[in-house]
């Protein structure tokens, strides 16, 4: 059984990108499933803001309001995103439309997007600061709510609305899946702590929901890549960005601390990302084919996860 139990933890994520982009795949080749489409992009999206509530409801269970400290790295990682966040806006505006553009847009967003509320359940196993992945979770969300709507009219004029009803509509997308489940977490730790005890004991299976979040995700990535209809060289070049923004958050983020379970939690915050959360923005507010950013960084970030957790249970992290 335990054999069993390491092999399902190795395989998880691999299986889960898997059976997310073959479900789609089905689902396109089978034209008899296509009047249910309507139904198919609400249902994988809205099932995984509430897989992304669940995990973060688990995580503020483990956790108390005191346990949320700001560190160097928190500052040193928000410094980092922030900057070349607004480094990549600033060469947007330099360049004319193009593909050259249309990646720095998918640079840029990749850079910007909040921390996915998974990163808690990766770090946790891999044995990180949950607590501080959570506070740093909270940090980068606030701050890409009133950082996006400055910068994403200056890039895409076309998107024509006042900054309060920028922040609205991205808050309204953010909070509810990151104040709600914090508020009730810890009502339900200050006033009922049976209720509390017997969810510590169920925390340990969001590992495992996060296998359907996963699913869920790259069922969304993978429409995002078939409906984007780009050509062989865009999609190349998206690859190219969202596989190097990637990889260097990681390495970044393992940089920003120099002791082993704040590297390991650094990497983790800064490097896994709400990829929802960048489909939806590049999606509905800047050159829609960024959307497909979102869905490849899904990939990588989780093939990286499933490397470092392959080299967790062969006690080699």
């Amino acid at each position: 059984m335990n054999k069993l139990g390491k092999l399902i933890r190795e395989w998880m994520l691999p299986a889960a990108i898997v059976l997310g982009i073959g479900l789609f795949l089905f689902y396109h080749f089978t034209p008899a499933l296509h009047p249910y489409g309507k139904w198919l992009h609400p249902i994988a999206s809205d099932g995984q803001r509430l897989v992304i509530a669940v995990l973060l409801f688990f995580q503020f269970v483990k956790i108390s309001p005191h346990d949320l400290r700001l560190t160097r790295w928190h500052l040193k990682a928000l410094g980092l995103q922030v900057g070349l966040f607004l480094l990549c806006g600033g060469g947007v505006l330099l360049l004319a439309p193009g593909t050259p553009r249309m990646l720095l847009e998918c640079a840029m967003l990749c850079l910007i997007c909040p921390t996915a509320s998974a990163a808690g359940v990766i770090t946790d196993r891999l044995g990180g600061n949950l607590a501080s992945t959570v506070t740093y979770l909270v940090i980068i969300n606030l701050a890409a709510t009133f950082l996006i709507p400055l910068v994403i009219p200056l890039v895409n004029p076309s998107a024509q609305m006042g900054f309060w009803t920028y922040v609205g509509h991205i808050a309204l997308r953010v909070f509810p899946v990151l104040i709600l489940p914090g508020l009730l977490a810890w009502t339900i730790r200050y006033t009922t702590r049976r209720l509390q005890r017997a969810l510590l004991r169920w925390a340990s299976n969001s590992f495992y929901i996060w296998g359907i979040g996963l699913t869920l995700g790259m069922v969304l990535a993978t429409r995002a890549l078939l409906l984007s209809h780009l050509g062989f060289w865009p999609v190349a070049g998206i690859v190219v960005v969202s596989v190097a923004t990637c990889f260097f958050q990681f390495w970044a983020g393992h940089r920003a601390d120099k002791n082993r379970v704040g590297s390991l939690t650094a990497g983790q915050s800064l490097g896994q990302k709400n990829t929802g959360f960048l489909i939806w923005l590049g999606y509905n507010y800047m050159t829609p084919v960024t959307s497909v950013a979102g869905g490849l960084y899904a990939i990588w970030q989780n093939l990286y996860n499933s490397w470092e957790l392959y080299r967790k249970e062969e006690g080699k992290l």
